[in-house]
């Protein structure tokens, strides 16, 4: 049996779809994988992440894909795909979590904490924007794009001083750079940061099967009480969001954070519940964060968002 995978074309893209073919050719020695590269909004819009008013920019056309059986599955980096895929689709296999956390990495090996005032800073997401801000509030923090080789490269010193990235996208390209990590408290990770999505149709009993032959249950049931958060609290670019959920025997204790878009003010909730039933404990946290008062986090986010586009 031969599969066409979907992916998109980025080099951390191909090595995470190269690792799933790897682990499944463990328990799927008979089959044969190729790998169909496709182009996605996200790849050819140059705005900030967080200013393109578009759920799944970095998965949509590969899933019309799947849907379209142009390709048996996709591979994508789960915190891209949105909570509700397309009619027909589903999220068939979620393989063990990489390290969720994030990284800094600067031109003179300096850590956030140790570089100098003024300092540029790169990232592309809004959450890691307001945690920079917050944590270090004498920086100037700025967008940038690009994969995380090109990033990695603008750490030069004349554009940007330091960038923040996720360990695991380091980790599975294998880069040789020095970084030092960010603790979760401060920065805590985006829902499904860490961890692999494989998409495919649901009717496709076959290719599901083989699919969950490298779920990991653990990461499925972490990542459930963490996305189903958004069905409870919508965030978007209106105000950024970290979600962390973490197994401990029967049980898994949910902690989140919600920011205002300017980093003053923010919102902490944990929850704890029965480990079988994430999405109650994603949903205890959503309501409470409501109930905190979260919407009155996105007042006047428009103004800043539009100030990030003109920067």
């Amino acid at each position: 049996m031969k599969y066409l995978v979907g992916a998109r074309g980025s080099q951390l893209s191909v090595a995470q779809t190269n690792w799933v073919i790897s682990e499944l050719k463990k328990v799927n020695p008979e089959s044969e994988y190729e790998i169909k590269t496709i182009t996605t909004k996200g790849d050819t819009d140059t705005r900030p992440l967080f200013t393109i008013d578009q759920k799944g920019i970095f998965e949509k056309e590969i899933d019309r894909a799947v849907a379209q059986k142009e390709v048996d599955f996709a591979v994508h980096s789960l915190k891209d795909v949105p909570s509700e895929l397309d009619d027909g689709l589903i999220l068939a296999c979620i393989p063990k979590r990489e390290v969720v956390n994030d990284v800094f990495i600067s031109s003179d090996g300096s850590s956030l904490d140790d570089i100098s005032p003024d300092s540029i800073i790169g990232t592309s997401s809004l959450r890691r924007a307001v945690q920079v801000s917050r944590k270090r509030p004498d920086v100037t923090v700025k967008p940038i794009r690009g994969n995380i080789e090109t990033r990695i490269k603008k750490v030069s010193g004349e554009n940007y001083d330091g960038i923040v990235l996720a360990q695991a996208g380091i980790s599975r390209l294998g880069v040789d750079v020095k970084y030092s990590p960010l603790s979760i408290n401060d920065f805590s990770p985006s829902p499904g940061q860490g961890a692999i999505a494989i998409v495919t149709r649901e009717n496709d009993s076959q290719t599901i099967s083989m699919l969950k032959k490298i779920e990991d249950s653990t990461s499925r049931l972490e990542i459930e009480a963490e996305r189903a958060l958004s069905d409870f609290v919508d965030s978007g670019c209106r105000f950024p969001i970290g979600a962390y959920a973490k197994s401990n025997g029967s049980e898994i204790t949910l902690d989140v954070v919600a920011f205002s878009v300017d980093g003053k003010k923010s919102i902490h909730v944990t929850k704890t519940g029965d480990k079988d039933d994430p999405y109650s404990i994603g949903k205890g946290a959503g309501e409470e964060l409501r109930e905190k008062g979260v919407n009155d986090l996105a007042l006047n986010w428009r103004e800043k968002v539009e100030e990030w586009n003109k920067t």
